[in-house]
């Protein structure tokens, strides 16, 4: 996320210099998603059931649900610890818990199969000491639920106010493809790239997406993050994908449209054709056409990681 992207857009460069860079609430689904409803939300809401765990203190991991697409963590001292998670993509993920006594979710996005979960207490600076080692066999009852409840990158809950929104932005969307366009286009046209924020943001950085419609800025992080908290409280999946356009790390979405399947990086429907299309590009570009060739090419991409 940085601007040397422009390196690796020079038909943009002389224009990005000048301009900026890279309801009502539905019932609430416990085991299964629902579907897409004009002006409903259907906020999935993660449990700690303690029917399986592993670990204690200072770090007890929750595998109740590993069904659903997720398991669940909480800190039970005043410790910093690195979970890693590999799954059956042999993709390893890492995630940080810094803040006790708070339940956090993380996603099990590599789908069916085998995970080995590791977590490791830090000591002093950078080092840190193993504290566990767990094996789960993930058998998702839906293949889309990882991509319908809230996590640690995608926070939301019922009371968030950018489900609210989804809802109003959604009340005369007739399908899926309706909605998605709303939220998109709302993002799109109201959401600022925040350059000073991407000059300060520090590793680890967790986006906050009522922080984002707050302020109406944020990095790609944040306009990823807000949409896909959207498209999934209006039970539409969706994944923010991670890795890197050029050489820039970087943060985008793919949706599921019903009608159509998987679209990668976004999209837009001109009528006669599907564009593929990054929120944080197109509302940082004066040059629609230049920019969506850019990210209609999906070898500009190299998707690393899925929350």
């Amino acid at each position: 996320m940085s601007r040397r992207i422009f390196h690796f857009l020079p038909v943009f460069l002389a224009f990005f210099l000048a301009v900026f860079c890279s309801g009502c609430f539905g019932k609430v689904f416990a085991e299964e998603r629902g579907s897409y409803s004009p002006g409903q939300t259907n906020v999935l809401t993660p449990a700690a059931d303690g029917k399986i765990t592993a670990g204690g203190d200072p770090l007890l991991l929750d595998f109740s649900h590993t069904d659903l697409g997720y398991f669940m963590g909480i800190l039970k001292a005043d410790k910093k610890v690195n979970i890693q998670v590999t799954g059956p993509d042999n993709i390893t993920y890492h995630y940080f818990l810094e803040t006790p006594d708070e339940y956090t979710t993380f996603p099990l996005t590599a789908g069916n199969g085998t995970y080995i979960v590791m977590a490791f207490e830090n000591i002093s600076g950078n080092q840190y000491i193993s504290i566990l080692s767990h094996t789960i066999t993930v058998e998702l009852k839906d293949e889309f639920l990882p991509f319908l409840y809230p996590n640690q990158f995608v926070n939301f809950n019922a009371e968030t106010k950018a489900v609210a929104l989804a809802a109003e932005l959604s009340a005369d969307a007739e399908t899926d493809l309706d909605a998605f366009t709303a939220v998109f286009e709302y993002v799109v046209n109201n959401i600022t790239y925040d350059y000073e924020k991407l000059k300060t943001v520090q590793s680890g950085y967790l986006p906050d997406v009522d922080d984002t419609l707050l302020t109406q800025t944020g990095i790609c992080f944040d306009y990823a993050a807000l949409t896909v908290a959207m498209l999934r409280s209006l039970s539409i999946p969706a994944r923010l994908d991670i890795g890197y356009t050029g050489n820039v790390y970087h943060a985008w979405v793919t949706v599921y449209i019903e009608s159509i399947g998987w679209v990668e990086r976004a999209i837009e429907f001109n009528g006669d054709e599907w564009k593929l299309i990054d929120p944080t590009f197109v509302s940082s570009s004066e040059d629609k056409e230049a920019i969506m060739d850019y990210i209609g090419n999906g070898e500009n991409y190299t998707l690393m990681f899925v929350r």
